[in-house]
């Protein structure tokens, strides 16, 4: 038999064979890559050229109206090191009242916003997913009465809880005070955080849920044979086996803490105690839409990099802590 027609070998063919599967799979997957491309990527590559270039407005020495033209870094340092320029076109600190000199403290009160409503969630709702994870009667209706803040839409329910915190509202007629809940910094940061663990809780509840589910009965049947107690099965079977699901639930709150906007200008009327990053990129669009692609390129950096420390530093990968555990057993 000659070299030509002898058949492949087994190694060969399973080579072969994956390199048609590879070929089939970017076949499938191409498509996507190029919507994503187009739908993902143009926006990004364009908000970063326009925040490169100045916002159209009136000449200072001419008087007229001009384009804008290459502006540098000038549109980054304007946010970052609150610089404006005045009358005379000379680079100034940003007076009071200017959105820019408001940046930092936008920053501020995103970051706060998010450690607060997530760390509240994710308790209160780890809490809530043990209860629905219980065989009880009523559970299918607990589950479902539970749902209805988070179907409810975050427009209505702003305003619902807008005219709860108003002056005379429910709030100050039940604890019998006097708040300017909505219009004072401090109450006003308060009562968005109150709205959107009110409203997100559930969605917590339900991510954490679904990881509750697939941990194993006999483990917790071997653990009440050997004397565990609750608090001993909770700590050492139930945390440790949910930890992949309570932190992407964790991640996906995060994300969406930081692009929150709509809950607070509606309930607040845009109260700068209580502006976000993302409110505070909205309203510098009615102003100049270059300077608002620079802050919008700062906000998106600043969520990459919270995403990427919760991925990678802090273990927020689903499957390697997946991957972890099962070497560990």
């Amino acid at each position: 038999m000659t070299k030509s027609s002898a058949k492949p070998e087994p190694s060969q063919r399973k080579r072969r064979a994956a390199l048609s599967d590879s070929a089939k799979a970017w076949l499938f997957v191409t498509p996507v890559l190029i919507a994503l491309a187009v739908v993902i990527g143009y926006p990004v590559v364009r908000a970063l050229y326009m925040s490169f270039q100045k916002d159209a407005g009136l000449d200072t020495a001419t008087g007229m109206f001009v384009e804008g033209g290459n502006a540098g870094f000038s549109n980054y340092t304007h946010w970052l090191l609150q610089q404006c320029t005045n009358s005379l076109g000379e680079t100034v600190s940003c007076p009071t009242g200017n959105l820019g000199s408001q940046f930092w403290l936008a920053i501020g009160v995103t970051l706060f916003f998010t450690v607060v409503t997530v760390t509240l969630e994710a308790t209160i709702g780890l809490g809530m997913a043990v209860i629905m994870g219980k065989t009880f009667k009523g559970r299918a209706l607990l589950r479902a009465a539970v749902l209805i803040p988070w179907a409810i839409p975050t427009a209505v329910t702003a305003r619902l809880w807008e005219f709860m915190f108003q002056y005379d509202g429910v709030v100050n007629r039940v604890l019998g005070t006097h708040i300017l809940w909505t219009a004072d910094a401090w109450p006003a940061r308060f009562a968005v955080i109150i709205a959107d663990v009110w409203k997100t809780t559930p969605f917590m509840a339900l991510l954490i849920l679904a990881g509750l589910q697939v941990i194993p009965e006999d483990v917790y049947e071997a653990a009440r044979v050997d004397g565990a107690s609750a608090w001993q099965r909770f700590v050492h079977i139930t945390l440790p086996l949910l930890k992949p699901a309570l932190l992407v639930a964790i991640l996906f709150r995060t994300m969406d803490g930081l692009r929150l906007y709509d809950l607070p200008a509606i309930m607040t009327q845009n109260n700068p105690a209580t502006r976000p990053i993302s409110a505070l990129v909205v309203d510098q669009v009615r102003v100049g839409a270059n300077s608002a692609s620079a802050l919008s390129v700062i906000t998106f950096l600043l969520i990459f990099a919270v995403a990427f420390m919760l991925v990678k530093v802090l273990g927020a990968n689903a499957v390697r802590t997946q991957e972890a555990q099962r070497e560990a057993h």
